[in-house]
């Protein structure tokens, strides 16, 4: 699939900050323009040593979530940790994993933050920019945000919160277990965002897209 040239990966701590700032006005939480067919999910993992970032994109048709292709990306890791900054250290190989695909899903989960990051660009958004298409950050912990009492029923969810301002919702996908932080990355609404991953949500507290694309990196993963 083809893939928008935002910018160049060779930057500063400081540059990719600013950068943020700059990237994150340009994200879009609109509606869907259709009922999502075909769902990727996205995931990655670094080596041992921390020398090579691993993705794995894998796209099923729902509501049977028949898998539909897969593809995987090694890459060598070019930008240091910093905490916030995580994107840019993970999307380049997500977004090589990506190009790699025939299909062109509806809608992509991201096991990452959409715009619950402190400058509104986590991971899902940023790749959204690149990639011209309907994201969703599912992440397992959360960054940012306050949030109050969660039921621990299945399909419960409460609004995750940075000073008064809703940059997602904290979701129970399975009964008993620890939530999900789910937020909208780019080109879709709070709302849509928390029914697509309930809708891809069986007996796993991951949704079936990035659960696979994890399966996928963790084998990967012990090859090297």
């Amino acid at each position: 699939m083809r893939i928008q040239d935002l910018h160049l990966w060779n930057l500063t701590a400081g540059q990719a900050v600013n950068l943020q700032k700059q990237l994150s006005r340009r994200v879009k939480l609109t509606p869907l323009k259709k009922k999502p067919r075909l769902i990727a999910g996205l995931d990655c993992a670094f080596s041992d040593d921390k020398k090579k970032i691993i993705a794995a994109a894998v796209v099923l048709e729902v509501p049977d979530f028949r898998l539909v292709e897969t593809a995987e990306a090694i890459l060598d890791v070019q930008f240091p940790y910093v905490p916030g900054l995580l994107s840019f250290r993970e999307a380049p190989a997500c977004l090589e994993a990506m190009r790699k695909l025939r299909t062109i899903p509806d809608v992509v989960l991201v096991d990452g933050q959409g715009i619950a990051h402190p400058r509104r660009l986590g991971l899902a958004s940023h790749l959204g920019l690149f990639l011209s298409l309907p994201t969703i950050g599912c992440a397992k912990s959360r960054l940012i945000g306050e949030y109050g009492d969660l039921p621990r029923q299945k399909g419960a969810f409460v609004s995750l919160l940075d000073k008064n301002e809703q940059i997602g919702f904290v979701v129970r996908t399975r009964r008993n277990v620890k939530p999900l932080f789910v937020s909208p990355g780019h080109k879709i609404t709070h709302r849509e965002a928390v029914e697509v991953v309930l809708s891809c949500c069986t007996r796993y507290r991951l949704p079936e897209p990035t659960r696979l694309a994890h399966q996928l990196v963790s084998r990967f993963k012990k090859q090297l």
